[in-house]
């Protein structure tokens, strides 16, 4: 699978879920040009997926965290041009054990039915409700 494939497959299961979704969204602001790879809606719930497509011989703990403080980091530049206060998630293909790094909620990809299913249960979890 490529990156392409891997982040339109996260916005298919989005959409399945009743989501409403916006893919590879692209934004300026005063920092410069960024994208965030779905955006989903629903229920006034806003989540911005960033979808990692890391390979099995890639030291990925320390990349996934690096790339969540990145991703928070960008959803909050989109939450202050949008007005919407949005919850940054990373999907990652391979799943580290990793659920939760400095703001960002980490899903396995083979989990994301499941976290879309209960979004409720997890979002409180993780203290965004």
């Amino acid at each position: 699978m490529k990156w392409q494939e891997f982040e339109e497959k996260v916005r298919e299961i989005c959409e399945a879920h009743g989501f409403r979704t916006h893919f590879r969204r692209v934004f300026r602001d005063y920092e410069g040009r960024a994208e965030i790879d779905v955006v989903a809606e629903r229920y006034g719930i806003t989540i911005c997926f960033d979808a990692k497509l890391y390979s099995a011989s890639r030291y990925r703990v320390s990349q996934i965290k690096k790339e969540a403080e990145k991703h928070r980091k960008r959803c909050e530049r989109f939450s202050n041009l949008t007005g919407k206060e949005v919850v940054p998630v990373i999907v990652s293909f391979i799943d580290d054990n990793i659920r939760y790094h400095e703001g960002c909620i980490i899903v396995p990809f083979d989990s994301l039915n499941e976290f879309l299913s209960e979004i409720h249960y997890y979002l409180a979890e993780f203290g965004y409700m």
